[in-house]
């Protein structure tokens, strides 16, 4: 199996406009998980890419839900079988985005949204050129702290190696299209939502449609 080409990004729906990839990214703890179920839950017309993955469930994660959870062999055999659009190594566990997943939203015409690491979202951007970056930031170190302390499900060892990791996803927000500071989750939420309608109203988004109307006012009355 091929990964899908450059010019696959471009989903088409049933009236042929484009629709897009959404990319969400954020450190551990910023809101990322919560922000996304709302969007998923809330407007049926975007679907989500289910990631595969290494690393075990987390208490309330449900395998082809959540995640895909894998075996390292199980893994490694889709690597190599070019399955998936991109993968990368987070934390010393494995994820991937499926390509086959990509190629049934195109062929549906549908947008499709992608909870992946900063390192997946470079592969993407560089895959799909046209794909929208969102990045979750978080409002401050202790606030990111705070928040995966009162989760209640890590330890402090685990708790300062997620806040190690954000250091370097934080550093890259600068390069996404979007930054989100959830600091207040109704004002990040309602600012996902206005990202997801400024980009449905794109003119290359629209172009069949306003084609059409183009057309009607120029014809003959």
């Amino acid at each position: 199996m091929k990964p899908p080409r450059r010019d696959e990004g471009r989903l088409r729906r049933p009236d042929g406009s484009p629709g897009s990839v959404f990319v969400i990214s954020a450190p551990s703890g910023a809101g990322k998980t919560t922000l996304c179920k709302r969007l998923l839950e809330e407007d049926r017309t975007i679907e989500f890419s289910v990631s595969f993955t290494t690393r075990p469930p987390r208490a309330g994660e449900r395998d082809g839900v959540d995640y895909h959870f894998v075996g390292q062999d199980e893994f490694e055999r889709r690597r190599g079988g070019h399955e998936f659009a991109e993968w990368a190594v987070v934390g010393g566990h494995r994820y991937g985005t499926s390509a086959t997943r990509l190629r049934e939203a195109v062929a549906r015409g549908s947008d499709i949204l992608l909870d992946i690491d900063t390192q997946g979202a470079m592969n993407i951007r560089r895959l799909i050129p046209e794909a929208v970056l969102v990045f979750i930031l978080p409002p401050g170190k202790a606030a990111l702290k705070d928040r995966l302390e009162k989760r209640g499900t890590d330890g402090p060892p685990e708790v300062a190696r997620r806040l190690s990791l954000a250091r370097g996803e934080v550093e890259k927000c600068l390069v996404y299209d979007y930054v989100i500071i959830n600091d207040d989750l109704e004002t990040a939420y309602r600012q996902l939502r206005a990202v997801l309608e400024a980009t449905r109203c794109r003119g290359a988004r629209q172009m069949r449609r306003i084609e059409g109307i183009v057309q009607e006012f120029a014809s003959e009355p």
